[in-house]
């Protein structure tokens, strides 16, 4: 490999893990011949794993440690776990110059803490935003806060606009930003007045990074007009939850329907295209990889009960927003 992108991966993190972990490397490494792979774990369970997959020797490292940040710790009782776990090896590598990125399914809470103790915020951003892929009609949307800050100021919400937008062009450059601040009602009046006043900002104050559509409400989310949606932690996590709900809901339910009678199974059979596109519209795996924006290096956080295929996708929004310049594009719009 010449100058290739490399990933620090916490390969203890979440459900199944490592096993999920190195058998999402060997997706993902199918993809791709420029990544190498600085693999953090037990080096005890990840090389028998390795040494089953398809994964080239040349292309990771494993960095042994059998201590790693478990789901039920505490932010802060996972700092003071620290420096030898799998999860602050990996963020650490970032510090170092080690890695570009770093990847991880373990506690979110804890990636969050850890990585805001190694790592530098972007100058004048002052809180990060966690933020993910949402499905809409005509592709995808960017969604921040997701959880990150349960309260926001105006400044606040105006850095996520930005950061929003920038990392929408790195994941899909040839299409323009489009944000709106998420609220209980479209007119400009609606809404407390931090939100009031984020909107007087961004719609005086142009940016040639996206463009200000104005308000949306919460069942106008996935109609594609916008493609960047912006809220405080609290509501837009919320949002992410009901939605991720209602798809399991409906997902369950037409599976019921259509396995009750004969008549439901022929259609399924008639209609199998169909349907599986429907599924892939509501998987959750392929849209797995939220990003923590604000921090001068990208930290990408996966869902911890996702499998190998949500992990390689996790690995892939990593790649594209390397690829894609994120931090560079947020540090040459940030007002």
């Amino acid at each position: 490999m010449n100058n290739p992108i490399k990933f620090a991966v916490d390969a203890m993190g979440g459900d199944n893990s490592p096993s999920k972990v190195i058998k999402g490397i060997e997706i993902h490494s199918k993809e791709t011949d420029d990544i190498f792979y600085n693999i953090f774990g037990d080096k005890n369970l990840i090389d028998p794993l390795i040494e089953n997959s398809k994964i080239s020797s040349k292309c990771y490292k494993v960095i042994h440690s059998n201590k790693f940040i478990k789901d039920t710790d505490s932010p802060l009782s996972a700092a003071k776990k620290g420096k030898d776990t799998s999860m602050w090896l990996s963020i650490e590598s970032l510090k170092k110059n080690e890695s570009d990125a770093i990847v991880s399914a373990g506690n979110t809470g804890a990636l969050f803490v850890i990585a805001k103790l190694n790592l530098n915020m972007i100058e004048k951003i002052e809180k990060p935003a966690l933020s993910a892929l949402w499905p809409n009609k005509n592709g995808m949307n960017v969604v921040l806060d997701l959880g990150a800050n349960i309260e926001c100021n105006e400044k606040n919400l105006v850095d996520f606009s930005l950061m929003g937008s920038a990392l929408h062009k790195s994941l899909f450059e040839n299409e323009d930003p489009k944000v709106a601040l998420l609220n209980i009602g479209s007119e400009e009046l609606k809404g407390n007045n931090i939100i009031k006043n984020t909107y007087q900002i961004l719609n005086e104050k142009k940016n040639s990074l996206f463009e200000f559509k104005g308000y949306i409400e919460g069942n106008h989310i996935m109609d594609g007009k916008v493609n960047v949606i912006v809220t405080d932690g609290f509501t837009g996590n919320i949002a992410l939850k009901t939605a991720e709900g209602t798809a399991n809901f409906i997902t369950s339910e037409l599976k019921q329907a259509l396995n009750s009678t004969l008549i439901g199974k022929l259609s399924s059979l008639l209609n199998l295209k169909n349907l599986k596109k429907f599924k892939n519209k509501l998987d959750p795996r392929l849209y797995n990889g939220a990003i923590l924006l604000g921090l001068d290096k990208p930290v990408i956080k996966s869902h911890g009960s996702t499998d190998e295929i949500g992990f390689a996708n996790s690995l892939k929004v990593c790649e594209k927003i390397i690829k894609g310049n994120l931090i560079d594009k947020i540090k040459k719009n940030i007002i």
